[in-house]
């Protein structure tokens, strides 16, 4: 298995391209399934996350091809099967993503319960009971969501806790139901946004996104797309901390900066000073160590539990304490033991985790256990004295792409080993 070797002590400096949005491209993906005509998406990263969607949907009788530049086109003329199966799913939570659409189009779905990160619950059960309110005949057997439609209903679905994923997948199955379906309580997150904006170039009419109420006016059929992801803001958040930790200077390129505020004013806060342009967000620490922030992570427009463990790394080496709560995911503080083993102060109690800041830390062993635990750790082992070696890397490829080149790029001592 491969590993991760960084060595700590070197500033980071210089201009980071930032990637497409994994958490838009997965589900934009998926929407070529409701349609038969030829569908485009550029600025697809290079991740496993991208490869197993892509295999997925091939499966499903999609026929892909790989352009220049990070294109990818698909075309779901005619699909052969409506099954996702385990041995796919299991690895990504995104995969239940098919649902909505394959419902849609073809009437039925079969999909595995899916896997992914161990972060804590992240129940399916909010997108089935909103395509049952759609119409849809839906039982749980042998490990797999069985689902039935001869065509969704609109319909008015409330869920009961923020769900990116639920919103996508009704969203996608309303955009071909018959009648007017409203979705409240729905997601504001940028990649929900963009999907509905991929789903309108299709022909869809969607009102409200980027609100927490969406509006859909079912049609009888949709169009391909030809549509470009939107960058990555959680890569991007992650190359401003590493460059705040490490006292450096750096620039996130291709970046939209509006939907970046809550991760820029927390790091004015820590002591950064941030110039942002039009496509891109400029930190510059100034050698200085960074200060410790409080941070709460929420939905949209809050602060994105995806940069919790970045800002909980932060937090290792700032002065002074700052205390991080989780009130998206339970089961998301896995990464503070292997903090620990790398000499930092922190302690968990219940859903919050508080930091003491400690001058440096020291290399050593530790094992990524989520894909945004493992980015944390490489950036500890950019602030820590000597070698940090982070095993099971595999989630940071689901993420990140080219993590090693660009941290390289930006002057970081930092090398994949072979397995």
């Amino acid at each position: 298995m491969a590993r991760i070797q960084v060595t700590g002590g070197r500033p980071l400096h210089g201009t980071v391209e930032i990637s497409g949005a994994k958490n838009a491209a997965l589900p934009i993906l998926m929407a070529a399934l409701l349609t038969p005509d030829p569908c485009r998406l550029g600025g697809v990263p290079h991740l496993k996350d991208v490869t197993t969607t892509i295999e997925l949907l091939g499966q499903m009788g999609v026929d892909i091809g790989l352009g220049e530049r990070s294109d990818v086109e698909l075309h779901a003329a005619e699909l052969q099967t409506d099954l996702a199966p385990y041995d796919l799913v299991r690895t990504m939570r995104a995969s239940i993503l098919v649902l909505g659409p394959l419902l849609a189009r073809n009437g039925s779905a079969r999909v595995s319960l899916p896997g992914g990160c161990a972060i804590g619950a992240r129940p399916v059960d909010l997108h089935l009971k909103g395509l049952a309110a759609m119409g849809a005949d839906i039982s749980v057997e042998g490990g797999y969501i069985q689902a039935r439609a001869e065509r969704l209903k609109g319909a008015r679905v409330v869920f009961d806790t923020v769900t990116v994923t639920g919103t996508e997948n009704l969203l996608m199955a309303a955009t071909l139901a018959e009648g007017t379906s409203v979705i409240e309580n729905a997601a504001q997150e940028p990649e929900v946004v963009d999907l509905a904006e991929c789903l309108i170039s299709m022909g869809a009419e969607i009102s409200g996104h980027g609100s927490n109420k969406i509006t859909v006016q079912g049609r009888s059929s949709l169009a391909g797309y030809d549509y470009q992801v939107l960058p990555d803001r959680i890569e991007a958040g992650t190359f401003l901390v590493a460059a705040a930790m490490t006292g450096g200077c750096v620039r996130a390129a291709r970046v939209r900066p509006g939907i970046m505020d809550a991760v820029v004013q927390k790091l004015e806060e820590c002591g950064a000073e941030i110039a942002l342009g039009e496509d891109h967000v400029e930190l510059d620490m100034g050698g200085r160590r960074p200060r410790a922030v409080n941070i709460t992570t929420a939905p949209y427009p809050g602060f994105p539990t995806d940069m919790q463990a970045q800002f909980t790394a932060l937090n290792a080496v700032a002065e002074g304490t700052g205390v991080v709560r989780e009130t998206v995911f339970e089961n998301r503080f896995m990464h503070v033991h292997e903090l620990q083993r790398l000499g930092a102060d922190m302690q968990v109690e219940g859903n919050m985790v508080v930091t003491r800041g400690v001058p440096r830390l020291t290399g050593a062993p530790v094992m990524a256990t989520d894909l945004r635990a493992s980015a944390c750790l490489v950036l500890a082992g950019l602030v820590a004295e000597g070698d940090t070696l982070i095993d099971r890397v595999y989630h940071i490829d689901r993420g990140y792409e080219n993590i090693e080149e660009k941290f390289g790029q930006l002057g970081a001592a930092i090398r994949r080993l072979p397995a």
